[in-house]
């Protein structure tokens, strides 16, 4: 029974080890895949291209603050999550966890929505001549210990790259959860392409009908690690009706495939046996 017990451990400890390694290669294959990875932080805004198809890209932040007026909060987690449904199509789905700090308050999960986004024109973005044209539709979900209704969103984005960098325009429009009419207009600047490290920049203007207005400006820089995986780091200044608004963000963008995790989950049950 001793042995029959040893033999038992032995193989336990080295299923472990084995899972361990089957894990591990599954993030060298995250970082090191060669397809490009398209999802775009630290925006308000995004670009006319999406996931390849069978790709999860998803764009992630740990922890931001957000102050406006004399209201500090904490922006995070806030993810978003696009795959790649169908060739020239994504899905993009959004959430994120906003924790007032100063005053304290309950937590809520906010920016809830469910996009479907779509290449019409494929152009620079897609190593093609002349403008990328995309537009982005969807439902916005109700929150928690936020806005209880539904909601409607639409977006045309216009992106064009050249040698000394990227320029992505977004005109918006919504129904908002409370039932008002808002419209966004932006661009967003970006250095080469080709530098690791790249300056980034992004000016909008949007209006709440009935509500509020907001006029922002951000400053930031995007690190390039590879084709799959991106740090980011901003600020953003902003005046929303007559309240200051200043913002930090911070976070990262990484991709993978499908084929991956099955390659992975196929490679841990072979070894299992």
């Amino acid at each position: 029974m001793a042995a029959r017990s040893t033999i038992m451990d032995r193989l336990q400890r080295q299923r472990l080890r084995l899972t361990r390694l089957t894990l591990a290669m599954a993030v060298f294959g995250i970082v090191c895949s060669p397809t490009p990875s398209f999802a775009y932080r630290p925006f308000d805004g995004t670009d006319a291209a999406v996931a390849d198809l069978g790709e999860v890209e998803i764009e992630f932040q740990p922890a931001g603050i957000l102050r406006e007026g004399s209201q500090t909060t904490l922006i995070g987690p806030w993810s978003v999550l696009n795959y790649g449904c169908v060739k020239d199509w994504e899905v993009v789905l959004e959430a994120r966890l906003e924790t007032p700090i100063s005053p304290s308050g309950p937590s809520g999960l906010t920016a809830t929505s469910a996009f479907l986004k779509h290449v019409l024109r494929p152009g620079s973005l897609q190593d093609q001549m002349g403008p990328s044209v995309a537009t982005e539709f969807g439902v916005l979900l109700p929150e928690i210990n936020g806005e209880s209704s539904f909601g409607a969103h639409w977006a045309g984005i216009v992106s064009q790259r050249w040698e000394w960098g990227t320029v992505h325009f977004n005109v918006a429009t919504e129904l908002t959860r409370d039932h008002h009419a808002d419209v966004f207009a932006g661009v967003i600047l970006e250095g080469p392409s080709k530098w690791s490290v790249r300056p980034v920049a992004e000016v909008f203007f949007e209006e709440k009908f009935n509500d509020t207005q907001t006029v922002s400006g951000l400053i930031g820089l995007i690190w390039q690690i590879n084709d799959k995986l991106a740090f980011d780091l901003a600020v953003r200044k902003a005046l929303t009706g007559s309240e200051p608004v200043t913002e930090f963000r911070a976070g990262m963008t990484f991709g993978f495939t499908l084929d991956q995790l099955g390659g992975a989950k196929s490679m841990e049950a072979r070894k299992s046996r």
